[in-house]
């Protein structure tokens, strides 16, 4: 018997596509149908976890007639052809932000929805939460009085802006940013006061990406709609999370913090003078409370299933196939004329920037034909542009392997060249490293489950190396992580010769997955003579890396850490620079095939130093709190149970006290080895040290 549900495939299996199934599978009358995209090992991996088929080209997928809907969650810029073939074949579409590139393109699609006798809706899916609605029905109400002016914030950290990966769709053009964010602002405008008039447009705190490609890291927009003036700003240096919605009138001001799903209202009250400065507190610390509370038990009770962010999209979807289902009219917060709205706003702010500030910087001219004998696998991450840009100083051209056919080298073009090679193919892979001499492989994947990790990252490891024997290549060089190392022992000191544990499954997936990837390399060095060489930085900082570093302590926001343990040891940091520099010598010296290297700095810092530092160097105080390992433990422990037993997750590490000390590298490092047979000479002096690794290293964007 044919299923009475509306059946929805997912176009596009990035990050995004699982937000959308967690919610479609939350929906009444609606079941996940199919998985779409051109990876056949994305399509394939998120089918198998909801459990339908999965297809790699769009026309197959539409000819197959599984669907009544789909989700478009593809990079924006094909979203307009991929919803318009959707569409044309009868299917209801939902379309990620941004909709399109442009109002044209917006309209058009619109414009076929009709014709088609279908729906095109916007994920404009901030406006899925329960706190929206209330402050929605609020205004309408006349609760808060004559509404005079209204701001809304988009104040969060965008951390690729200053160390990548940049070859992303938001930072392709500079107008991708706000085409990116401002959908969330401008959505917000046309649902509550119709569409805005812009006013003016200031750009400010710049950023050069490579190449000198400069982007504006602050947009802030001033515009009026339906006679109420609107600050709109967008900020992605490294900030408090300010998402909020603040809407002024003349009974009250309301503020929605979108991020958080929570609203408040201050309002006036009848009070004399001495009563109503402390009734105003009192009310607001009663609705901060009531709104914390009913977050915290939301969350609890779900196991953390309903986060805001999960609401948002449950309250979008929910709405959306309610009036399918019923036949009632979209609703305007997330309909096809709401989307055209909003991405002629956009369009409005867009003709109010300058012309040289939209333009991205071209390309240096290509003068010859690079000659690489050296490939680099990873090369658009933190360390793979370093190693890149290193040898390039070196006088040596690159092969860069990359998703797609282009990489942060815009200046380079006569020394590197970016090729587009799935992993998953192995006769590519050796077709690519013909006359490469050395390949370093520096991929890594972060999966969910150990079945995932063998297969995405184990398993390209090992494909890595199979394609370096088919092509001949002289050697490999591999990056394990110092994070596969028992480091739990403050006593302990680690050398090349300190072994992993022979049970690795009460690590980290991380840990756990790059120290199978070295056992399966190093048994293919012995019994097949693949020419192998480990390398196994350690905390790398410096310019291209992150604020937020996740190997000090688990972070909230730019402003507060929670460091793994006391902070009190000494870690084992060590400049970018120095890393690479050490790479290239793993892949030059000759005669130490089978050998692996610990790249760790001099002692230097602990973690409460190098937040020391960093408040000297730079002025910014980080709130630093200690983390009790045993309670990070503890609290672990009880999540793996409520994961393998409430909700019968499969394939997941036992948590382990070894492994959560082992976060505080609390063991000490000799890095005697890589000095004294690679040549290999890090920075010693502190001063420079944290001139380079903090002042340099433009932590915090501006």
């Amino acid at each position: 018997m044919a299923s009475s549900k509306m059946r929805v495939a997912l176009i596009g299996a990035g990050y995004i596509a699982d937000w959308h199934a967690d919610a479609l599978r939350a929906t009444d009358g609606v079941e996940i149908a199919a998985v779409c995209d051109p990876s056949k090992p994305a399509a394939e991996g998120l089918s198998r976890r909801l459990g339908v088929p999965a297809f790699t080209d769009l026309g197959d997928l539409l000819d197959a007639g599984l669907c009544d809907a789909a989700h478009i969650l593809t990079p924006p810029q094909l979203h307009h052809a991929i919803t318009l073939r959707c569409l044309r074949a009868g299917l209801h579409v939902l379309v990620e932000k941004p909709v399109a590139t442009s109002c044209s393109e917006a309209a058009e699609m619109l414009a076929a929805a009709e014709e088609n006798g279908v729906r095109f809706h916007a994920g404009h899916n901030f406006m899925g939460l329960s706190a929206y609605r209330r402050l929605r029905s609020m205004l309408s109400q006349g609760d808060l009085g004559r509404v005079s002016s209204a701001e809304v914030h988009w104040c969060l950290p965008f951390a690729p802006l200053r160390s990548g990966p940049y070859g992303i769709w938001p930072l392709r053009e500079p107008k991708n940013l706000l085409l990116e964010l401002g959908p969330h602002l401008a959505g917000f405008v046309v649902d509550l006061f119709g569409p805005p008039e812009i006013e003016a447009v200031h750009l400010s705190k710049p950023v050069d990406l490579p190449g000198d490609d400069t982007r504006q890291q602050t947009w802030r927009i001033m515009a009026q709609a339906g006679g109420v003036d609107l600050t709109l700003t967008i900020s992605t240096v490294e900030i408090i999370d300010d998402r909020s919605l603040t809407v002024r009138g003349s009974s009250g001001r309301a503020r929605l913090d979108f991020a958080a799903d929570t609203l408040t209202v201050e309002r006036e009250n009848a009070s004399d003078l001495v009563l109503n400065p402390l009734r105003r507190r009192l009310d607001q610390s009663w609705q901060h409370l009531r709104e914390g509370l009913r977050n915290t038990a939301v969350q609890t009770l779900s196991l953390n299933r309903k986060s805001p962010y999960a609401q948002s999209f449950r309250g979008m979807t929910q709405t959306i196939y309610q009036s399918l289902r019923e036949g009632t009219p979209p609703d305007r917060r997330f309909s096809g004329e709401s989307a055209v709205e909003v991405m002629d706003a956009l369009d409005r702010i867009l003709s109010h920037v300058p012309a040289r500030d939209l333009q991205p910087a071209r390309p240096k001219p290509e003068t010859r034909n690079p000659k690489p004998t050296a490939m680099v696998i990873g090369g658009t991450g933190f360390i793979g542009r370093a190693l890149t840009r290193a040898l390039v100083a070196k006088g040596q051209d690159v092969r860069v392997l990359s998703r797609g056919a282009s990489g942060p080298f815009p200046d380079l073009p006569d020394e590197v060249e970016t090729v587009g090679v799935s992993l998953y193919d192995k006769s590519a892979l050796a077709d690519a490293m013909q006359g490469i001499d050395v390949v370093y492989n520096l991929a890594r994947s972060l999966e969910g489950t150990w079945q995932d990790a063998l297969e995405h990252d184990v398993g390209v490891a090992v494909r890595i190396a199979e394609a370096c024997r088919s092509a001949g290549v002289k050697r490999l060089v591999y990056t394990g992580t110092i994070a596969s190392y028992d480091m739990s022992d403050p006593r302990g000191r680690i050398t090349e010769d300190t072994g992993f544990a022979d049970d690795m499954s009460d690590r980290n997936l991380y840990a756990r997955s790059k120290a199978e990837c070295e056992r399966r390399l190093l048994d293919m060095h012995r019994q097949e003579g693949l020419p192998l060489v480990i390398a196994r930085p350690g905390i790398v900082v410096g310019p291209g890396g992150p604020l937020q570093h996740w190997g000090i302590g688990r972070w909230h926001g730019a402003g507060a850490v929670r460091i793994w343990g006391n902070g009190l040891n000494i870690l084992p940091f060590v400049l970018i620079d120095d890393v690479a520099e050490g790479l290239i010598l793993v892949g030059e010296t000759p005669g130490i095939d089978g050998e692996s290297y610990n790249l760790i700095g001099e002692p230097m810092l602990s973690a409460r130093g190098y937040f020391d530092a960093i408040h000297t160097a730079l002025g910014a105080r980080i709130r630093v709190s200690p983390g009790n390992l045993t309670m990070f433990w503890a609290a672990d422990a009880i999540k793996h149970q409520l994961k393998t037993r409430v909700l019968g997750r499969t394939g997941l590490s036992r948590p382990s006290l070894v492994d959560w000390k082992s976060r505080a590298h609390l063991s000490a490092f000799v890095n005697d080895k890589p000095k004294r047979e690679l040549g290999w000479r890090p920075e010693t002096d502190k001063s420079a040290f944290i001139e380079k690794a903090i002042g340099k290293a433009n932590l915090f964007g501006f």
